[in-house]
């Protein structure tokens, strides 16, 4: 009779109370505007962040892009949920777009979600990392190239003449003109008087 012993080990992490919860700083795209990425091939994207005060590493992330028309998008080859320990992640839009027909990306405003293993929502708790939505980004389809003798024509550019010679525009500028001349003769006359 042979006996076998098992045996399991574990960490327990001791957490002051006084401690800051953790917190994920995005590096990558700069905050300060908002990015436009397109959805074409060869192209992926790249999000990075930074890790500060979180003294509990978590087993997974799970990283998703909330659409402004209010559809949720995984992010990066593993359906959003990547290392804990990860520091970035790569997404390519165009895999994605071609991989999954029946719920496309949107040519829109996107905000980017990271959060732990505790779930979206979590409450703040010291050591733990705290959920970030502070990254927003757009997507846009490419347009393809027409040339000038293929009927190109620039919308702003002709729409713009067309309000400068709209009967109701010419006028306007007429009134005003004669407004402004009719004010300053009388302006001009009364000065004479005095």
């Amino acid at each position: 009779m042979s006996q076998s012993s098992s045996s399991s080990s574990f960490s327990v992490v001791f957490i002051p109370q006084t401690a800051a919860a953790g917190a994920l700083s995005i590096t990558q795209p700069p905050q300060t505007a908002t990015s436009f990425y397109k959805i074409a091939p060869s192209q992926p994207i790249t999000f990075g962040w930074n890790m500060t005060a979180v003294l509990v590493t978590p087993t997974h992330l799970t990283v998703s892009a909330v659409c402004d028309n209010g559809n949720t998008y995984p992010v990066g080859p593993s359906d959003g949920i990547i290392d804990g320990t990860a520091t970035q992640v790569v997404w390519d839009l165009f895999a994605y777009q071609t991989n999954n027909p029946n719920k496309p990306l949107a040519q829109a405003t996107y905000t980017l979600n990271i959060w732990d293993d505790r779930g979206p929502g979590a409450p703040r708790r010291a050591g733990y990392l705290q959920q970030n939505s502070a990254l927003q980004f757009a997507l846009y389809t490419p347009q393809p190239y027409t040339a000038l003798s293929d009927g190109w024509t620039c919308g702003a550019c002709n729409s713009a003449m067309g309000y400068a010679s709209h009967p109701a525009f010419i006028s306007l500028f007429v009134t005003f003109f004669i407004m402004f001349f009719s004010g300053f003769h009388l302006l001009r006359s009364s000065s004479r008087q005095t």
